[in-house]
């Protein structure tokens, strides 16, 4: 699940100090989940937000949306019989959300309210764990399940460094070796080996652009069946 967090109410206050009539929009799914983009936090945020304003002489007028995925064009359709009514946007979305909404309504600014933390797990009301960074190249197989990328400091794609205290990483105390924990969860499963597989250096696929179109949905193999 993505998750995200809110920004400090004086940075969206900025993000929108020279408009007067603003549409917050939220987005059903991951933010809603981990309480920092759904129904609930719009109109919390709205409230906040006309509540500073009128203290500052400046009244705001707001609008309150939230569609299932902001991810996903066919639910930002639902806004586009109100979008203009109003000067800007704020979007409680994760950043992909934000960039959708940018895109599907290029005259109207877009103003994030949330900073998005990455893809975690939800171990409590309210408490995630990142576990992944889309790098591209799942090691799951290799490394009993535990992500090095993620859960190693360094990032350490092979075996522990030479900082490593034990169950500890020499950065924190508190924060248990990724490598440590691979080692054990691998030799509790008679799968040792894995340890001595090389793996070669990440090509960061995480750092470009990517597009991912799945097997049958390909626009060029609907071209060729077309001819």
């Amino acid at each position: 699940m993505i998750v995200a967090q809110r920004k400090p109410l004086q940075e969206v206050l900025n993000s929108i100090s020279g408009y007067d009539k603003v549409l917050t929009v939220g987005c059903g799914t991951c933010v809603a989940v981990c309480l920092a983009g759904g129904s609930k936090e719009v109109n919390t945020l709205n409230w906040e937000l006309t509540s500073a304003r009128n203290l500052e002489g400046n009244p705001l007028e707001v609008g309150a949306a939230t569609v299932e995925r902001q991810c996903d064009q066919e639910f930002l359709a639902e806004l586009d019989s109100i979008v203009n009514e109003y000067q800007a946007i704020v979007s409680m979305a994760c950043g992909v959300g934000i960039q959708f909404l940018a895109e599907r309504y290029p005259d109207k600014p877009v103003f994030p309210a949330v900073d998005t933390s990455g893809m975690s797990g939800n171990r409590d009301v309210g408490w995630y764990e990142e576990r992944c960074r889309g790098c591209g190249r799942c090691l799951l197989a290799y490394t009993a399940g535990i992500c090095p990328v993620t859960m190693c400091a360094k990032g350490l794609l092979n075996g522990p460094c030479g900082g490593t205290n034990g169950e500890s990483c020499e950065l924190n105390p508190d924060q248990p070796c990724a490598w440590y924990q691979i080692y054990q969860r691998l030799e509790k499963q008679g799968r040792l080996e894995n340890i001595l597989q090389f793996q070669p250096p990440q090509d960061w696929y995480d750092q470009v652009p990517r597009t991912l179109v799945q097997p049958g949905y390909g626009y060029e193999e609907e071209t060729e069946d077309a001819e």
